[in-house]
């Protein structure tokens, strides 16, 4: 009798506190979160990168030896990535080398600008209507900061709450909108824009080092801006509300923070380094932000049955499951040294969730993601197809992820989604979102989504350049610039 207690014992603590966190929640109705909109950057069609322009890029870098360019078909192959992502002007017109600041400001106005203007259209709500605004930009921080930038292109007020994220990665976007949800509490009857890109042509790797030409093939242009409020004038108009948010530092530890970080190769050239170590630190962030979150997202009946499939097949003596349950049940405990890992312990995400936003970083993370969660190929769709058609759009990616799902209709009234990103320092932030009413706006894939999912995610650079792997070129001196491609 005592263990049957001791075993319901969380569970019962657990019904007390949702039970008490609804009411707290009703008296708080004002403090909720809803997104009105949301607009994707849709670059030119003179800045996309096709395999030709591609491969122009990498022969024209003198520097690189025939095993630099065989490590980079290797990598470009399989990538994930398509024939119609989108490069910055500066890296196509090949000053990658020497960018200028008007280079940098013109790349980051074209997204910023392009994406404000048709917020504010589609939503009807004028700039001067805007109380906060969040703009994340890992790569560039000018002064006056690009929040400014954005006051005075569309002449805000005075008493805007401005706020300018740098250095966040690829998972800044969601620490934006937790930067307004937080306003929110204290700010009501209030609108927050956020916008979410990165500068790519002012930090194009020109060196050799394998382990920093990965950014050089996995990002692309691309950004969003969204709009916010919680005014409950707004809520019949809102598309989504935010449920939950849970925000993951694991920069701690020594390989997690390393695995993917700003440095200078042995030649002097800045680029980003990503090391083998990155799906690894990856899985320990979501990890423990999955353990902190579960409790929140998920039916109590799934945390009863993952309690009890955690006894039968972890095989840990009462004394050490009880405080780990305990704890996630609590929101509290040490549960960066538990033994039992919430992805490979049991825990059933589709319980509680319909729809996975899987940051499209790369197909690594994408498939460590949905294999750590057992998604099917249906729930990783919309990220694989991100990232064929857009590339690794840096913190702007996950709304490409969304947008694929509504102009796909998937999205109906009530469903919930979990946004996942993840970025340098180690990060891992996290939130889950409400479908307010049923979606289907075509969106920045209107001029493709009937082609997708295409048959397959082959991209041409096998079939065009696998001559490089010709074991009659180790024996022989190359002159690429004489190449015509």
């Amino acid at each position: 009798m005592d263990l049957l207690f001791l075993c319901l014992l969380p569970f019962l603590l657990y019904s007390f506190f949702t039970f008490y966190k609804l009411i707290i929640l009703q008296r708080r109705s004002g403090q909720a979160c809803y997104m009105l909109a949301y607009e994707c950057f849709m670059p030119p069609e003179d800045t996309k990168l096709d395999t030709n322009s591609a491969a122009k890029i990498v022969l024209r870098n003198r520097k690189l030896r025939l095993e630099e360019l065989r490590f980079l078909l290797k990598t470009i192959v399989s990538s994930g990535i398509g024939e119609n992502t989108y490069c910055p002007r500066t890296v196509l017109e090949g000053r990658e080398e020497c960018p200028t600041l008007k280079d940098t400001y013109e790349e980051i106005d074209e997204i910023m600008f392009d994406t404000l203007d048709n917020l504010f259209k589609k939503t009807g709500i004028r700039p001067s209507e805007v109380d906060i605004l969040v703009v994340n930009v890992s790569l560039f921080s000018p002064a006056p900061s690009l929040t400014a930038r954005i006051i005075n292109r569309y002449k805000m007020r005075e008493n805007i709450k401005a706020f300018n994220l740098a250095g966040m990665g690829c998972s800044a976007s969601v620490v934006a909108i937790d930067v307004v949800q937080q306003l929110f509490k204290t700010y009501e009857n209030s609108v927050g824009v956020v916008v979410s890109t990165e500068d790519l042509g002012a930090h194009w790797y020109c060196g050799r080092d394998k382990k920093m030409m990965l950014s050089n093939c996995l990002f692309r242009s691309g950004g969003c801006s969204m709009m916010f409020t919680n005014k409950a004038s707004l809520k019949s108009r809102a598309i989504l509300k935010l449920k939950h948010m849970e925000r993951t530092q694991y920069g701690a530890d020594d390989e997690a923070y390393n695995c993917c970080i700003q440095m200078e190769d042995e030649l002097g050239y800045s680029g980003f380094l990503l090391t083998k170590s990155l799906v690894k630190s990856a899985a320990q962030a979501l990890t423990v932000n999955l353990q902190a979150m579960a409790p929140n997202i998920l039916p109590l009946w799934e945390m009863v049955r993952f309690f009890f499939a955690s006894i039968w097949y972890s095989g840990m003596k009462k004394r050490e499951l009880l405080p780990f349950v305990t704890g996630m049940v609590l929101g509290k405990g040490n549960k960066k040294k538990t033994k039992l890992n919430v992805l490979g312990g049991g825990l059933n995400f589709k319980a509680g969730i319909e729809h996975f936003c899987v940051h499209p970083g790369g197909r690594a993370v994408i498939d460590g993601v949905g294999k750590g969660l057992r998604l099917n190929e249906y729930d990783l769709e919309p990220a694989r197809m991100a990232l064929h058609r857009w590339g690794n759009t840096s913190a702007g990616g996950l709304w490409y992820v969304l947008g694929y799902m509504e102009a796909k209709k998937r999205l109906k009234k009530g469903d919930r989604i979990l946004m996942i990103s993840l970025g340098a320092g180690f990060k891992c932030n996290n939130c889950v979102w409400e479908v307010m009413r049923d979606l289907s706006d075509t969106n920045v894939w209107k001029d493709c989504i009937e082609t997708y999912p295409p048959d397959t995610l082959n991209n041409p650079f096998k079939e065009k350049y696998d001559w490089i792997n010709d074991e009659y070129l180790s024996f022989v001196r190359l002159d690429f610039s004489r190449m015509v491609l």
